[in-house]
């Protein structure tokens, strides 16, 4: 099995972030991962990948600050989709 180029990860995630299951959290995501996931590094990748494991509801909750995020979720690529929601709420 050949392993997945970064490119290609990359393109992978913009495009889950786009179907979500929740309108809300596709437009709020599928707009941060255009924007950012660019530049992610493989850490960001993963920690991103995870959040993208959780439910829709929570993590629209987390990013526009209506539930505190959880410990294991609260890091530099949730504090980067806060301050992107904050400007770009759907």
């Amino acid at each position: 099995m050949t392993a997945e180029t970064l490119e290609i990860r990359r393109k992978r995630l913009v495009h889950r972030s786009l179907y979500t299951g929740m309108k809300e959290t596709d437009l709020l995501l599928g707009a941060f991962a255009r924007a950012h996931v660019v530049a992610f590094d493989d850490g960001q990748l993963d920690r991103y990948e995870r959040l993208l494991e959780e439910p829709d509801p929570a993590i629209f909750a987390w990013a526009i600050g209506r539930e505190e995020v959880p410990a294991e979720h609260d890091n530099d690529v949730m504090a980067l989709l806060r301050r992107f929601t904050r400007n770009h709420r759907p």
